[in-house]
């Protein structure tokens, strides 16, 4: 075993530069949680096939969030109570906020332990789901972070992984060099003093339009965690799919994937668009990374490299005539004839994404089939022209596809 997959002493933990750094400043911003909810059914559905297109819903699950802060395993719980939730975090005040959270919500579903992603398989469980956001980017070896995270993985499982992106984020890796120059450090008077300098930074600086657009950077732990943070590093899409590959992973698709894609949003209208297309699909997510310039994150949903069960469904392969198309949860239609083009019915889109040109126009026709996709329906119930709409819908992230009573789709 490497030494960086051993086991470390406890100490280790206390003496963690990041460990240290949460301890001080507890990132997310602490919530109350009072908004969130159990899903519901249909709700359920669409987050289980987006990561299991071809499995039923199980009764319940195994699901690691890594790096769970000071919330994000107690929403995990809150969400679905059916599933059973580990938490693991180094830093004792993140944990000490979830645990506030777990008595005033009542979480029964939840186990919190204070542990190094490092560390993960001494917990001697294997899990169906695994979550790590914001996370393997502040370790000292993300490599062996993520494969000791593979090595927890369940047959079939999952991998929900977010890293930092390189280029949306130019302007806060040239705040960090500056603050690194300066000496400036996380202490009260120094992070107030960084407020007041951020007010006239100059306005085609390339962070102004995250200080003016970003929530992180109203609170003073959150805009700490950005600037100051001692171990931070991001990762283009190449870069991350080598990541995960090295990890004995591979990716099943993004989690929003319309962003990454040619036939979605702006570039389709270009002459690019179909040279794009043209690439084998690494090489078209990369170019898209390029292009827009302003990702922040990638967020990847994975599996095990020899998971059969890793491919993503076509809509329009006559043997998913069986599958039902899910309406994303947060899928609008947004009908102001004002605002659209001449026969245009209805500029569809998906409210989680920031990109505003990622926009599905739709004819009166397709606004109507559009309307009768409920997550029982499918594809071959909604008529001849289904397969070909719904996979438009699917790129642009507008729907999620349960295809788990296809004939020959692998589980």
């Amino acid at each position: 075993m490497s030494s960086s997959l051993r086991r470390r002493d406890p100490a280790d933990q206390r003496t963690d530069v990041i460990a240290q750094f949460y301890d001080r400043h507890p990132y997310p911003p602490p919530a109350n949680l009072d908004a969130a909810a159990p899903r519901s059914a249909l709700e359920r559905r669409a987050a289980h096939h987006l990561l299991w297109p071809a499995r039923p819903v199980p009764e319940t699950h195994r699901v690691l969030v890594a790096g769970c802060g000071t919330s994000q395993a107690v929403r995990h719980a809150l969400l679905d109570p059916t599933a059973e939730v580990v938490g693991i975090d180094v830093s004792a005040r993140s944990l000490e906020h979830s645990r506030r959270l777990v008595a005033r919500h009542g979480v029964t579903n939840l186990e919190l332990r204070r542990l190094p992603i490092e560390d993960v398989a001494a917990l001697g469980a294997r899990f169906d789901h695994i979550v790590c956001t914001g996370v393997l980017h502040h370790l000292a070896d993300p490599a062996a972070g993520l494969q000791a995270l593979r090595g927890v993985l369940a047959p079939g499982g999952a991998v929900t992984l977010m890293v930092y992106a390189p280029y949306g984020r130019a302007g806060v890796y040239l705040l960090q060099d500056y603050c690194r120059r300066l000496g400036v450090s996380t202490e009260t008077a120094d992070i107030a003093d960084l407020v007041a300098t951020l007010r006239e930074i100059p306005p085609g600086h390339p962070i102004s339009p995250l200080l003016r657009g970003t929530r992180d950077f109203a609170d003073d732990d959150a805009l700490a965690d950005a600037l100051l943070n001692p171990r931070d590093r991001a990762y283009s899409v190449p870069q991350l799919l080598e990541l995960l590959e090295g990890a004995g992973l591979r990716m099943r698709r993004w989690a929003r994937q319309a962003p990454y894609l040619p036939d979605c949003g702006s570039i389709s209208e270009t002459p690019h668009g179909r040279r794009i297309a043209e690439l084998p699909a690494v090489e078209q997510h990369a170019a898209l990374e390029l292009f827009r310039g302003t990702m922040l994150r990638h967020t990847v949903l994975a599996a095990a490299a020899d998971d059969p069960g890793a491919e993503q469904p076509d809509p329009t392969d006559p043997e998913l005539a069986a599958a039902r198309p899910i309406p994303s949860p947060t899928a609008l239609a947004v009908q102001e004839k004002d605002r659209l083009p001449p026969g245009i019915a209805a500029a569809l889109l998906n409210r989680a994404h920031t990109e505003t040109d990622l926009v599905l126009f739709v004819d009166a026709a397709e606004l109507a089939l559009f309307r009768r996709i409920d997550g029982e329906r499918t594809i071959a119930a909604l008529g001849p022209g289904a397969p070909a709409f719904v996979r438009r819908l699917l790129r642009h992230d507008l729907v999620v596809l349960d295809a788990s009573e296809c004939a020959g789709m692998a589980p």
